[in-house]
């Protein structure tokens, strides 16, 4: 019984030893893409610990997903029209982002002061960008988007009421921004269709300013960026299949 065992194990030894190889081989290979997977993963993944400061207030934290600021007192972005002055000091939390994404972010706010805002950046350089979200004028809360090309101007939709949070979008598809605001993260309603140069890097990400006042406390939630197809490329696949 027990010589039968060792040769039946002996056999199955050998025909182990000549199917082990392959079968490592393929193993090997299926660990390593499976690796190279979860890198990609980690690499492409958007985490705002790893986001950069430009401006960076004196005290802010990070937890769970949520960005909590301080707001730098007297800070603002503008460029030189209508007040004749120049701003580029407010705090911006970016990634850096090349060719068509979606960028949303939910913002909500302490505001106090005329000019309180709290939104969305996308910023080429300091003569070109993009700043949407809420902001404080006279008492009344307002959907702002200030777009800047050499100088800047500033449309707004005023609310009825005060709102606890807002949620903004912004969609860059070719040389175009569409921002879309939201009370629900479900309906979006467009209320800017704006130019931004495309084929050029974009820094873009959360910002808020207090051109007016001491500071207050801004706070955004489920920041995330989605990307898109180039457009263009896409029609070419489909004149060229």
């Amino acid at each position: 019984m027990a010589k039968g065992w060792l040769l039946l194990n002996a056999k199955q030894f050998a025909i182990f030893a000549k199917v082990k190889p392959p079968i490592i081989r393929n193993m090997k290979r299926y660990i390593f893409t499976l690796i190279l997977s979860f890198s990609a993963m980690a690499l492409s993944a958007q985490s705002l610990e790893h986001m950069q400061w430009f401006n960076e207030p004196e005290s802010w934290s990070i937890s769970e997903g949520r960005l909590t600021m301080d707001v730098t007192p007297q800070s603002d972005y503008w460029r030189i029209s209508h007040y004749g002055f120049t701003v580029d000091d407010a705090p911006f939390l970016y990634t850096l982002r090349g060719g068509e994404f979606e960028v949303k972010v939910k913002i909500s706010g302490d505001y106090k002061v005329r000019f309180d805002q709290a939104g969305l950046m996308l910023r080429i350089d300091k003569e070109n960008y993009i700043k949407t979200g809420i902001e404080y004028v006279d008492g009344k809360y307002n959907l702002s988007a200030v777009v800047t090309h050499k100088t800047s101007d500033w449309s707004v939709i005023t609310l009825d009421k005060p709102v606890d949070y807002v949620w903004i979008k912004a969609v860059r598809r070719l040389d175009a921004v569409e921002i879309f605001y939201s009370f629900d993260d479900e309906n979006y309603v467009m209320m800017r269709n704006c130019w931004l140069a495309d084929n050029s890097p974009v820094m873009v990400g959360m910002m808020a300013a207090c051109p007016d006042g001491n500071g207050f406390k801004a706070t955004f939630e489920h920041f995330t960026i989605k990307h898109l197809p180039d457009q263009r490329r896409l029609e070419w696949l489909k004149n060229n299949q």
